[in-house]
C-alpha cells in the first residue's frame, strides 16, 4: 500500500490509463479529494468513464465531459446539471441490481476511489458513510485508491472487507460533505397536512422505510407519539436520529436486528454522523440486506414511504422525469414497493404534493404522457396528497380514477373527471 501524505504528490496518471472505467463512491462519501484530482488531472489521464451515485459536491461540471463520460443511475441532487447538459449517461437500474451489475462484469470496475475513515484498534478500515455497490466494484478492479480522513464516522457494518485492500491512499483532514437541515417549522401548510395524513397509516411496531429530505422529515417528526417504530432503509437522515434519542425509534419489534436501525446509507449534518459514530443502535448494511424483497418480505409491518413525481388515474408512478429531463431515478423504490407489498401487515405509501409549479400544474394526471413509469400501476398501494388518502390495492381502473381524483387539488377535480368520462376509464392505457 502506498501512502501519500499529500495530494499533491499523487499523479493519477501513473494509476488510471485511458480507456479505463473508473466508479466512485457516492453522496456524502465521496472522496472529494479524490475527485479533485481526478478533474484536475483529466486530460493527463486521457478519456475515461466514471460512474457516480448522486453527487452533492461540486466537483463535477459540465465541461468535465472533455474527457470523463459519466454514468450514473439517478439524475438527483449535482447530477442534474451533468445530465442537463448530456454529458451524464443514466442506466435505468434497480438500487438492488447495482452489486450485481459490478459484480458481474455488467458494469466494468477498472478504478475505484472511496473514502475511508481511520482503522480501528484490529486495523480494519470502515466505509464509515455507506455499505453499497462500491465493494463488489472494487473487488473488480485493477487499483482502489482511497481518501482517508479522520473526521469520518466509524459505523458497525460497514467495515472494508479483508479481501479489498487500497492500493494507494491519501490521508486527509477533510470534512465530509453534509446536508443542510430544515426544521420542521419551515415547513409549508401543504407538506405539513402531507406528513400527518402520512402519519396516521403507521401503526405503532411498524419498521420503515423512507428517504431524506423536507416530506421524510415531517413524517418522522409526525410520529412523536407513537412506540416502537423500526428503521430497515436506504438512507439514514437526521430525523431518524432524533426520534431514536427520543426513544420512539427504538426498533424494539424487529425479528432481526432487534433494537438497531438498518440502512445503506448515511445522509446528514455533521450531528448524525457522530451520533453514528461507534453507535451499537445503527448499522449500515449492503444492499443485499437493505433492497431484497426477501428480507424485506420478512420483516412484519414494514411501511415503505416514497415520493412521486405525478402519479396518473390509472395508479402508475413518474418518479424520474419533469419535462423530458431526467431528475430522479429507480433507485429503491420499487424493491421497497414490492417488499412492503408482501410483508405481513406491510403498506407501500407514494407521497406526493398534489400540485407544481406554483399551483398551476397538477401532479395528479389523466395519463404520463411523455413521462417513464417507475413503478406499475399493478404495484401502488396508496397514494397521499395534502388533500386526502388514496388506497389503490386492488380497485378497479374506474375505481381508481375516482379515488386519484378526489385527492387531486379542487382546481383540477373537473378537468380530470372531464378526461375520464370524454375518454373511458376502462379504456385508459
Amino acid at each position: 500500500m502506498i501512502v501519500c501524505s499529500s495530494v499533491d504528490t499523487l499523479d493519477l496518471s501513473a494509476l488510471i490509463r485511458a480507456g479505463d472505467a473508473v466508479v466512485c463512491s457516492q453522496g456524502l462519501a465521496e472522496p472529494v479529494t479524490l475527485t479533485r484530482a481526478l478533474v484536475a488531472q483529466r486530460k493527463t489521464i486521457g478519456p475515461i468513464s466514471l460512474f457516480i451515485g448522486p453527487t452533492y459536491s461540486d466537483s463535477f461540471k459540465a465541461g468535465h465531459g472533455d474527457s470523463i463520460a459519466f454514468k450514473s443511475y439517478c439524475g438527483t441532487a449535482r447530477n442534474a446539471p451533468l445530465q442537463a447538459a448530456g454529458v451524464l449517461d443514466v442506466v435505468p437500474a434497480h438500487y438492488s441490481d447495482l452489486p450485481r451489475l459490478f459484480a458481474r462484469g455488467i458494469f466494468p470496475a477498472d478504478v475505484v476511489l472511496l473514502t475511508l475513515s481511520e482503522p480501528d484498534e484490529h486495523g480494519r478500515f470502515n466505509l464509515g458513510l455507506v455499505n453499497d455497490y462500491v465493494i463488489d466494484a472494487a473487488r473488480r478492479a485493477r487499483v482502489v485508491i482511497a481518501e482517508i480522513s479522520d473526521r469520518l464516522p466509524w459505523v458497525h457494518g460497514a467495515e472494508l472487507p479483508d479481501d479489498i485492500q487500497p492500493h494507494v491512499v491519501v490521508r486527509t483532514s477533510r470534512d465530509p460533505i453534509y446536508m443542510p437541515r430544515k426544521e420542521p417549522g419551515d415547513a409549508s401548510q401543504q407538506d405539513r397536512a402531507i406528513a400527518q395524513l402520512v402519519a396516521s397509516l403507521i401503526p405503532d411496531g411498524a419498521t420503515l422505510e423512507l428517504g431524506i429530505g423536507t416530506l421524510p422529515d415531517l413524517v418522522l417528526h409526525a410520529l412523536h407519539d407513537h412506540r416502537d417504530i423500526g428503521i430497515h432503509s436506504g438512507v439514514l437522515g437526521d430525523g431518524v436520529a432524533d426520534l431514536m434519542e427520543r426513544g420512539v425509534i427504538n426498533n424494539a419489534r424487529k425479528l432481526n436486528f432487534r433494537g438497531v436501525s438498518v440502512a445503506g446509507l448515511l445522509m446528514g449534518s455533521r450531528r448524525l454522523l457522530d451520533f453514528a459514530h461507534r453507535n451499537s443502535s445503527v448499522f449500515l448494511a449492503a444492499p443485499s440486506e437493505t433492497h431484497d424483497i426477501g428480507v424485506l418480505r420478512a420483516i412484519p409491518h414494514f411501511i415503505a414511504i416514497n415520493g412521486a413525481i405525478e402519479v396518473d388515474l390509472t395508479g402508475q408512478v413518474n418518479a424520474e422525469s419533469v419535462d423530458g429531463k431526467y431528475v430522479g431515478a429507480v433507485g429503491g423504490q420499487v424493491d421497497f414497493v414490492r417488499g412492503a407489498n408482501n410483508s405481513p401487515g406491510g403498506r407501500s405509501i407514494m407521497l406526493l404534493p398534489s400540485t407544481a409549479r406554483n399551483g398551476t400544474v397538477s401532479r395528479i394526471v389523466f395519463r404520463l404522457h411523455g413521462s417513464v413509469v417507475t413503478t406499475p400501476r399493478s404495484d401502488v398501494d396508496i397514494v397521499v396528497t395534502e388533500w386526502g388518502i388514496a388506497e389503490l390495492r386492488g380497485k378497479s381502473l374506474r375505481e381508481r380514477a375516482a379515488a386519484l381524483t378526489a385527492i387531486a387539488h379542487p382546481d383540477f377535480r373537473e378537468q380530470l373527471g372531464r378526461q375520464v368520462h370524454e375518454t373511458g376509464a376502462l379504456q385508459m392505457s
